[in-house]
């Protein structure tokens, strides 16, 4: 745990130097501006959606940054043969990004809503689809070694990851859509905002949101236990 708190305290003064939280703050100021320039509209509908495309930056692309500039730095490799563990490596950069996120969503929640929402759902939402792109982000970016290689297939995932947000506007999808990791987190974001009541299945929403979230977290941070002893500890030479 004392490790883990050690790290998480590097990553924050890391994504701090590299001007992450200046992102973050740039893209709150630019929605705020939007939104007292656009007439009055009704949010509600369209947060979810909102949230879910957002998190993509927050957590997604910043994972990908992150690992792009520690394996730039040859971080990566001086790590390993630290005490700390990859497990700990990784949770470090969830939890961070994850905490950077809910506080970018409950701001433009708050903005844009008011605090009239579920908070508990909100935090569920927010912080499960944060995780999965986290994840999802390490998954993809251990294999590159540039921002050059990483870009064009990072295109691909974000088409996939749009999917459920096809599905919520009714443009493209269908029930086999809640098999989408993605369409769990939206379904817990869409229930912060509505309440179960609208929904066919009711409360049962709520069970497969949580753990089919959960089930995909698991097993993405089991992958990344994999890319990151293939394509980090592997090729450093390092035994485990």
């Amino acid at each position: 745990m004392t490790r883990l708190l050690s790290t998480m305290r590097c990553d924050v003064r890391l994504q701090q130097r590299n001007g992450f939280y200046w992102a973050v703050a740039f893209l709150l100021a630019t929605f705020v501006v939007v939104m007292t320039r656009l007439p009055s509209i009704n949010w509600t509908p369209i947060l979810p959606p909102l949230l879910l495309g957002n998190l993509m930056m927050a957590a997604f692309y910043f994972m990908g940054g992150l690992m792009l500039l520690e394996k730039g730095e040859g971080t990566l490799e001086s790590l390993i043969v630290t005490p700390l563990t990859s497990v700990e490596y990784l949770l470090s950069k969830v939890l961070t990004l994850t905490a950077l996120s809910l506080a970018e969503s409950y701001a433009i929640v708050l903005v844009a809503h008011g605090p009239a929402f579920n908070w508990l759902l909100l935090l569920a939402g927010v912080a499960l689809a944060a995780a999965l792109y986290c994840l999802v982000g390490f998954i993809v970016v251990i294999r590159y070694d540039s921002i050059n290689e990483y870009l064009f297939p990072t295109m691909i995932y974000s088409a996939i990851f749009f999917l459920p947000i096809l599905d919520y506007a009714g443009v493209w999808g269908g029930p086999w859509m809640y098999l989408h990791p993605f369409q769990a987190p939206l379904v817990l974001l869409e229930a912060a905002f509505y309440g179960t009541g609208s929904w066919v299945l009711g409360p049962w929403m709520l069970v497969y949101g949580v753990v089919y979230s959960l089930l995909w977290v698991a097993l993405l941070l089991f992958w990344s236990m994999r890319v990151f002893r293939r394509f980090v500890v592997a090729r450093a030479g390092v035994s485990t």
